[in-house]
């Protein structure tokens, strides 16, 4: 109780220092303080000293208390960029125009976001290299900054696209160099690389005229040629890292598998009878449930040796990257993870056969023959995980439809 008082008495004080602080500062906008009001600055402080009380040593809730007041703050900085209060004033705005470029870098979008709902005019505004702020989006690969163009209409949308810079470069030729290993160095291989490279150019090229498309720079380049020539390398190291996939294990494996179920088909487990030649077991649930999960194993590891033999013969063109490659590499991963394990189930039912009153001996084979099998599946899953996200739920690669349904963009 005493803490409360104690606390609640110096609110007042508290206050009034923060008002006299914000009173002192000569803001790049100008007189800021002169939007901010003493019963705002009171409440705030009561606020943040009852919330650091209580929560105060909560890293996640000290971590979104201090992305709501930099947004809050964000926007008390647009107020003079919505009400006209910096024309006339070029040094302000070119401290904005610093701040924007900076966020960019850092793909702060809300920043972004914000200063353009207070001033679409920026969006035209560029660094010195005559870049825009969408343009160096596209280029660094921040996804966050580049959708805000879905807020613009579709006219302006392709206009911003269509802007070269001082190299006769557009946001295409822009996208057509090399991401920067800090964009890219996440994914695991070359393949994926290249996946993701022609990922963003799609989407890019989606947004511009035709006549962008054909556009050339000071080089002499069409934004396709600028592609070709700077992927040339990831390309040969995409193709060879796709080979040496589809033969050093998953090929070598899915061979062994149709080897021992065919071996198995023909040997059946507890023999046949030598007058008919008729499975002894056949009757039995077990045998059944042997015999499908043999066929269903014998089956989809030759898919899967099919598929891979399909990508050891492809031609390894840049378009194949996006999507004909990694759907034929997941196809092979997924029959080739089916047949091993249903190649399981037949080996448990083949055991149980032969030893259908024995579990003290049946359960310990099946589970040490189990741990070979689950260590493939483990260090060859995340590989196939990432492959069916990035080919089939890259979330950049998706179009936003209408002019306010991201970011509500009032433009």
């Amino acid at each position: 109780m005493k803490l409360c008082q104690h606390v609640w008495i110096n609110c007042n004080a508290v206050a009034c220092f923060f008002g006299e602080l914000i009173a002192n500062l000569r803001h790049p906008f100008g007189k800021l303080h002169q939007h901010y009001n003493m019963p705002f600055c009171f409440w705030k402080v009561v606020n943040l000293i009852l919330d650091l009380l209580t929560l105060g040593n909560n890293p996640m809730y000290r971590k979104k208390l201090l992305l709501d007041q930099a947004l809050e703050i964000i926007v008390r900085m647009c107020k003079p960029l919505k009400d006209d209060k910096l024309e006339g004033k070029p040094r302000q705005r070119e401290l904005v125009k610093k701040a924007l470029f900076k966020a960019v870098e850092r793909g702060h979008a809300p920043i972004i976001s914000h200063i353009l709902k207070s001033d679409p005019s920026f969006c035209l505004i560029t660094n010195g290299h005559e870049k825009t702020i969408f343009q160096l989006a596209a280029e660094y690969q921040k996804d966050s900054i580049f959708n805000l163009l879905y807020g613009f209409e579709k006219s302006d949308r392709k206009d911003i696209v269509g802007m070269t810079d001082k190299f006769g470069d557009n946001m295409l030729h822009a996208v057509g160099k090399i991401s920067p290993l800090t964009q890219i160095g996440h994914i695991q291989g070359p393949a994926l690389q290249m996946q993701k490279e022609l990922q963003w150019f799609k989407k890019v090229e989606r947004l511009a005229s035709p006549e962008d498309l054909e556009r050339i720079n000071s080089d002499g380049l069409t934004p396709r040629e600028v592609f070709t020539m700077n992927h040339r390398d990831m390309v040969e190291a995409g193709e060879k890292s796709m080979k040496e996939t589809a033969t050093s294990s998953s090929a070598l494996v899915a061979a062994l598998i149709i080897t021992i179920m065919f071996a198995a088909a023909v040997t059946v487990p507890g023999g046949i009878k030598g007058e008919t030649g008729i499975p002894i077991y056949l009757n039995t649930k077990a045998f059944r449930i042997f015999m499908v999960a043999d066929v269903i194993s014998l089956c989809s590891s030759t898919t899967s040796v099919m598929v891979f033999l399909g990508i050891l013969t492809s031609r390894f063109a840049e378009d194949d990257f996006l999507t004909s490659l990694p759907t034929k590499l997941i196809i092979g991963f997924l029959t080739l993870f089916l047949s091993i394990g249903v190649m399981m189930i037949a080996f448990s039912s083949a055991i149980f056969i032969m030893l259908p009153e024995k579990p003290s001996i049946v359960i310990p084979s099946i589970l040490l023959a189990s741990v070979p099998i689950a260590a493939f599946l483990w260090m060859q899953f995340p590989f196939l995980r990432e492959i069916i996200i990035s080919t089939y739920g890259f979330r950049e690669f998706r179009v936003f439809k209408g002019k306010q349904e991201m970011f509500n963009l009032d433009v």
